[in-house]
């Protein structure tokens, strides 16, 4: 009995590693579910504070200096408050002119437009004209779809209505985060403080504050060094939309500034629209394809040169990750998703270098060229050697500190 019942039924523990680690999977996965559903859910609550704290650890330099020089740390709050704000106003008031001009020319470009393409739906015609008597049915059917459509979206609010909603909402968040980033910069190393004390031993005390030391130097540093190569790529883009005689060239140097800070999507809605705009501007083909050939080329310069020269090789990112990261948070938050995407990932590879457990994921996220697989073999061969040898030192040291037992006859 005891001989079936050991070979039916397993020993006691037998595949609790294996059923304990699915446990863990399921759970992370439970949570990242639940934590993606949240951050969609309370995105107005969140966005706001997300760029806050962003902006208290690339500012806390500032009131770290002007502290040593005797300067309170509400008087620095209230300076960068306010420059924020004259800073924004000061873009929003020239980038104001170009788009008034734009918005009341909509009917011109819109016929411009239309006499563009008018050669290109003229050689189309003759097999519109075919697809049409064959599937003339589908055409109809669609026309009164379309018709219906038409007929309820008149019912529906007007766009400029919905604006005039979505315009308190976004004034009120912009409030909200500059509030909270100037009581943050005004209550000094407080935050820092409350943190620190929250770990129990030294040691872990003395990480977290490293950590956020590493944040705040790696943000700074970052977004220090994309502000001020954006700020010049507008200034080349303004200066060679003049130069092609392209309108609101000025308009075009603020944008390229803006759109990029959104990696990757940034530059190519800039190229798709510099090429549509000079599509409306100038005759035939070939100036709008050199204007938008203009704004590719110097993106791509400060892209693949600029920008991996002057920002330093630790805060560079996989741009596999950094691509699907800004898919992941433009799906999650809009715009403010992609701004804030990049500086997420440079503080999660920060807090993944400290934090033990995740290093391999830092290294995931680094953009750093991987080592050889001989050098990382020849590492592993050198830990399996140093590790036996420091087995048998122990093994040596038991042996001789162990009692001497000696035998009776």
């Amino acid at each position: 009995m005891a001989i079936g019942d050991r070979h039916i039924f397993p020993r006691f523990g037998q595949g609790e590693g294996k059923s304990s680690r699915a446990a863990n999977w399921a759970i992370i996965g439970i949570f990242l579910i639940m934590a993606f559903a949240a951050l969609a859910l309370a995105r107005d609550f969140l966005m706001p504070v997300t760029m806050a704290v962003l902006l208290f650890f690339v500012f806390t330099p500032m009131r770290r200096f002007n502290r040593r020089r005797g300067i309170p740390d509400v008087a620095t709050a209230m300076v960068v408050t306010l420059g924020i704000i004259v800073v924004a106003g000061v873009i929003a008031y020239a980038a104001s002119g170009p788009i008034n001009s734009a918005i009341d020319n909509v009917p011109t470009i819109s016929t411009r437009l239309e006499q563009k393409f008018e050669r290109v739906r003229e050689s189309m015609r003759d097999i519109q004209q075919a697809a049409a008597e064959l599937d003339s049915a589908q055409i109809e059917e669609r026309e009164a779809q379309n018709r219906e459509e038409i007929k309820i979206a008149r019912e529906e609010e007007s766009t400029l209505e919905t604006v005039a909603k979505l315009t308190p909402q976004l004034i009120g968040q912009v409030v909200f985060t500059l509030i909270l980033m100037f009581f943050m910069l005004a209550s000094g190393d407080l935050l820092y403080l409350k943190i620190v004390q929250s770990f129990e031993t030294m040691a872990e005390k003395r990480n977290a504050y490293l950590a956020l030391r590493e944040i705040e130097d790696s943000l700074g540093s970052y977004l220090g060094a994309i502000t001020v190569i954006n700020a010049c790529l507008g200034i080349s883009i303004g200066l060679a939309m003049w130069a092609w005689g392209m309108p609101g060239a000025l308009l075009f140097g603020i944008g390229a500034f803006l759109l990029n800070f959104v990696p990757y999507l940034g530059a190519i809605a800039g190229v798709m629209i510099s090429g549509l705009v000079a599509l409306v501007v100038m005759p035939g083909l070939f100036g709008p394809a050199m204007v938008a050939s203009t704004y590719l080329a110097l993106t791509a310069l400060e892209g693949q040169i600029i920008t991996p020269y002057f920002v330093s090789r630790r805060l560079q990112m996989n741009a596999v990750v950094v691509f699907l990261s800004v898919a992941l948070w433009a799906w999650l938050w809009s715009v403010i998703g992609m701004v804030i995407a990049v500086p997420v990932l440079v503080v999660a590879r920060v807090l993944a270098e400290h934090v033990p457990g995740l290093e391999k994921f830092g290294n995931f996220l680094a953009g750093e060229d991987p080592p050889r697989l001989e050098d990382e073999e020849e590492e592993n061969a050198r830990e399996i050697v140093e590790r036996g040898a420091e087995a048998e030192d122990e093994e040596a040291a038991r042996a001789a500190t162990a009692p001497v037992v000696h035998d009776r006859d």
